[in-house]
Protein backbone atom coordinates (compact mmCIF):
# COMPACT_ATOMS: atom_id res chain seq x y z
CA UNK A 1 0.00 0.00 0.00
CA UNK A 2 1.08 3.55 -0.66
CA UNK A 3 0.24 6.18 1.93
CA UNK A 4 0.55 9.36 -0.08
CA UNK A 5 1.03 12.96 0.95
CA UNK A 6 -1.27 14.58 -1.60
CA UNK A 7 -1.78 18.27 -2.12
CA UNK A 8 -4.97 19.53 -3.72
CA UNK A 9 -5.81 22.98 -4.95
CA UNK A 10 -8.50 25.02 -3.15
CA UNK A 11 -9.70 28.18 -4.81
CA UNK A 12 -12.88 28.46 -2.77
CA UNK A 13 -11.44 29.13 0.67
CA UNK A 14 -8.05 30.88 1.07
CA UNK A 15 -7.75 29.55 4.61
CA UNK A 16 -7.53 25.99 3.36
CA UNK A 17 -4.93 25.10 0.77
CA UNK A 18 -4.70 21.33 0.96
CA UNK A 19 -6.64 18.37 -0.35
CA UNK A 20 -8.91 20.42 -2.61
CA UNK A 21 -8.95 20.95 -6.35
CA UNK A 22 -11.29 23.28 -8.22
CA UNK A 23 -11.73 22.71 -11.95
CA UNK A 24 -12.99 25.60 -14.03
CA UNK A 25 -13.39 24.50 -17.64
CA UNK A 26 -16.08 24.47 -20.29
CA UNK A 27 -18.61 21.67 -20.74
CA UNK A 28 -17.09 20.75 -24.09
CA UNK A 29 -13.63 20.48 -22.51
CA UNK A 30 -14.93 18.23 -19.78
CA UNK A 31 -16.82 15.99 -22.22
CA UNK A 32 -13.74 15.72 -24.44
CA UNK A 33 -11.55 14.79 -21.45
CA UNK A 34 -14.01 12.16 -20.23
CA UNK A 35 -14.38 10.60 -23.70
CA UNK A 36 -10.62 10.52 -24.22
CA UNK A 37 -9.95 8.89 -20.86
CA UNK A 38 -12.79 6.38 -21.20
CA UNK A 39 -11.62 5.32 -24.64
CA UNK A 40 -7.88 5.17 -23.94
CA UNK A 41 -6.94 5.12 -20.29
CA UNK A 42 -9.68 2.74 -19.16
CA UNK A 43 -8.61 0.29 -21.85
CA UNK A 44 -5.03 0.57 -20.61
CA UNK A 45 -6.18 0.09 -17.02
CA UNK A 46 -8.24 -3.00 -17.89
CA UNK A 47 -5.40 -4.46 -19.95
CA UNK A 48 -2.97 -4.03 -17.05
CA UNK A 49 -5.53 -5.62 -14.71
CA UNK A 50 -5.84 -8.65 -16.98
CA UNK A 51 -2.04 -8.95 -17.16
CA UNK A 52 -1.74 -8.78 -13.37
CA UNK A 53 -4.42 -11.44 -12.88
CA UNK A 54 -2.64 -13.68 -15.39
CA UNK A 55 0.69 -13.24 -13.57
CA UNK A 56 -0.86 -14.01 -10.19
CA UNK A 57 -2.66 -17.09 -11.56
CA UNK A 58 0.57 -18.39 -13.07
CA UNK A 59 2.43 -17.81 -9.82
CA UNK A 60 -0.25 -19.68 -7.89
CA UNK A 61 -0.20 -22.66 -10.24
CA UNK A 62 3.59 -22.96 -10.31
CA UNK A 63 4.21 -22.44 -6.60
CA UNK A 64 4.63 -26.02 -5.41
CA UNK A 65 6.76 -25.35 -2.32
CA UNK A 66 4.55 -22.91 -0.43
CA UNK A 67 0.98 -21.71 -0.37
CA UNK A 68 -0.05 -18.72 -2.50
CA UNK A 69 -1.13 -16.69 0.53
CA UNK A 70 2.32 -17.06 2.10
CA UNK A 71 3.74 -14.78 -0.59
CA UNK A 72 1.06 -12.08 -0.26
CA UNK A 73 1.76 -8.88 1.69
CA UNK A 74 -0.98 -6.56 2.92
CA UNK A 75 -0.91 -2.86 3.64
CA UNK A 76 -3.25 0.03 4.06
CA UNK A 77 -3.50 3.72 4.64
CA UNK A 78 -5.84 5.89 6.64
CA UNK A 79 -5.87 9.68 6.52
CA UNK A 80 -7.76 12.31 8.49
CA UNK A 81 -7.51 16.08 8.38
CA UNK A 82 -9.32 19.04 9.95
CA UNK A 83 -8.99 22.76 9.32
CA UNK A 84 -10.91 26.01 9.45
CA UNK A 85 -14.19 24.74 8.00
CA UNK A 86 -12.34 21.89 6.31
CA UNK A 87 -12.70 18.12 6.72
CA UNK A 88 -10.75 15.42 4.93
CA UNK A 89 -10.77 11.61 5.15
CA UNK A 90 -9.13 8.88 3.07
CA UNK A 91 -8.72 5.10 3.20
CA UNK A 92 -6.68 2.87 0.87
CA UNK A 93 -6.26 -0.89 1.47
CA UNK A 94 -3.73 -2.77 -0.66
CA UNK A 95 -2.23 -6.20 -1.33
CA UNK A 96 0.80 -7.35 -3.37
CA UNK A 97 2.19 -10.72 -4.40
CA UNK A 98 5.94 -11.25 -3.89
CA UNK A 99 7.18 -13.30 -6.83
CA UNK A 100 10.67 -13.36 -5.30
CA UNK A 101 12.97 -11.13 -3.26
CA UNK A 102 13.20 -8.63 -6.11
CA UNK A 103 9.81 -8.36 -7.84
CA UNK A 104 6.31 -7.75 -6.47
CA UNK A 105 2.99 -6.70 -8.01
CA UNK A 106 -0.45 -5.98 -6.70
CA UNK A 107 -3.43 -3.68 -6.48
CA UNK A 108 -5.06 -1.17 -4.15
CA UNK A 109 -8.39 0.58 -3.67
CA UNK A 110 -8.79 4.25 -2.77
CA UNK A 111 -11.57 6.39 -1.33
CA UNK A 112 -11.16 10.01 -0.30
CA UNK A 113 -13.60 12.71 0.79
CA UNK A 114 -12.91 16.42 1.31
CA UNK A 115 -15.20 19.34 2.08
CA UNK A 116 -15.16 22.95 3.24
CA UNK A 117 -17.75 25.74 3.38
CA UNK A 118 -18.17 25.93 -0.39
CA UNK A 119 -16.74 22.70 -1.75
CA UNK A 120 -17.28 18.92 -1.60
CA UNK A 121 -15.25 16.25 -3.35
CA UNK A 122 -15.22 12.45 -3.43
CA UNK A 123 -12.51 10.36 -5.09
CA UNK A 124 -12.74 6.60 -5.53
CA UNK A 125 -11.06 4.00 -7.67
CA UNK A 126 -8.04 1.75 -7.73
CA UNK A 127 -4.48 1.26 -8.92
CA UNK A 128 -2.09 -1.41 -10.12
CA UNK A 129 1.44 -1.33 -8.77
CA UNK A 130 4.69 -3.06 -9.63
CA UNK A 131 7.72 -3.01 -7.32
CA UNK A 132 11.36 -3.85 -8.04
CA UNK A 133 14.06 -4.10 -5.36
CA UNK A 134 17.51 -4.19 -7.02
CA UNK A 135 19.01 -4.26 -3.51
CA UNK A 136 17.34 -4.59 -0.13
CA UNK A 137 17.47 -0.85 0.69
CA UNK A 138 16.26 0.50 -2.68
CA UNK A 139 12.76 0.13 -4.13
CA UNK A 140 11.68 1.24 -7.63
CA UNK A 141 8.00 1.40 -8.49
CA UNK A 142 5.49 1.93 -11.29
CA UNK A 143 1.81 2.54 -10.56
CA UNK A 144 -1.19 3.05 -12.82
CA UNK A 145 -4.02 4.81 -11.00
CA UNK A 146 -7.61 5.37 -12.17
CA UNK A 147 -9.86 7.53 -9.98
CA UNK A 148 -13.39 8.84 -10.38
CA UNK A 149 -13.88 12.39 -9.09
CA UNK A 150 -17.25 13.80 -8.02
CA UNK A 151 -17.05 17.48 -7.11
CA UNK A 152 -19.62 20.08 -6.09
CA UNK A 153 -18.79 23.78 -5.87
CA UNK A 154 -21.27 26.19 -4.29
CA UNK A 155 -21.51 29.51 -6.14
CA UNK A 156 -23.80 32.54 -6.02
CA UNK A 157 -25.52 31.22 -9.16
CA UNK A 158 -26.04 27.76 -7.67
CA UNK A 159 -24.13 24.49 -7.28
CA UNK A 160 -21.62 23.53 -9.97
CA UNK A 161 -21.14 19.76 -10.35
CA UNK A 162 -18.10 18.31 -12.06
CA UNK A 163 -17.70 14.53 -12.46
CA UNK A 164 -14.79 13.03 -14.38
CA UNK A 165 -12.14 10.30 -14.53
CA UNK A 166 -8.52 11.02 -13.65
CA UNK A 167 -5.69 8.75 -14.78
CA UNK A 168 -2.17 8.90 -13.37
CA UNK A 169 0.94 6.89 -14.19
CA UNK A 170 3.56 7.16 -11.45
CA UNK A 171 7.20 6.11 -11.46
CA UNK A 172 9.05 6.35 -8.18
CA UNK A 173 12.03 5.43 -6.07
CA UNK A 174 12.44 5.10 -2.34
CA UNK A 175 14.59 3.98 0.56
CA UNK A 176 13.41 0.73 2.12
CA UNK A 177 13.78 -0.25 5.77
CA UNK A 178 11.91 -3.42 6.68
CA UNK A 179 8.21 -3.07 5.77
CA UNK A 180 8.45 0.71 5.32
CA UNK A 181 9.59 2.56 2.19
CA UNK A 182 10.06 6.34 2.02
CA UNK A 183 10.43 8.00 -1.35
CA UNK A 184 9.13 10.24 -4.08
CA UNK A 185 7.17 9.54 -7.26
CA UNK A 186 6.45 11.40 -10.51
CA UNK A 187 3.19 11.43 -12.50
CA UNK A 188 4.11 11.00 -16.17
CA UNK A 189 0.57 11.88 -17.31
CA UNK A 190 0.32 15.07 -15.25
CA UNK A 191 -1.10 18.15 -17.00
CA UNK A 192 -1.39 21.41 -15.10
CA UNK A 193 -5.04 22.35 -14.59
CA UNK A 194 -6.30 18.92 -15.69
CA UNK A 195 -5.38 16.75 -12.72
CA UNK A 196 -6.62 16.19 -9.19
CA UNK A 197 -3.03 16.65 -8.04
CA UNK A 198 -1.42 20.04 -7.47
CA UNK A 199 1.84 18.99 -9.18
CA UNK A 200 3.53 16.00 -10.80
CA UNK A 201 5.89 15.24 -7.88
CA UNK A 202 4.65 13.68 -4.63
CA UNK A 203 6.42 12.09 -1.63
CA UNK A 204 5.07 8.78 -0.33
CA UNK A 205 5.26 6.35 2.56
CA UNK A 206 4.67 2.73 1.51
CA UNK A 207 4.02 0.02 4.13
CA UNK A 208 3.51 -3.73 3.57
CA UNK A 209 3.45 -6.58 6.09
Amino acid sequence: MSVLIKQYKNTTNPKTSHFVVVYLWSTNHKLFLMKTQLSKTLKLFLACTALLVSMLTTAQNTNNESRFIDNVSFGGGLGFSLGDGYFGFSVAPSAIYNFNDFVSAGTSLTYSYQSDDFFKSSLYGGSLIGLFNPIREIQLSAELEQLRANQTIETAQGDLDDDFWNTALFVGAGYRNGPVTLGVRYNILFEDGESIYANAWAPFVRIYF
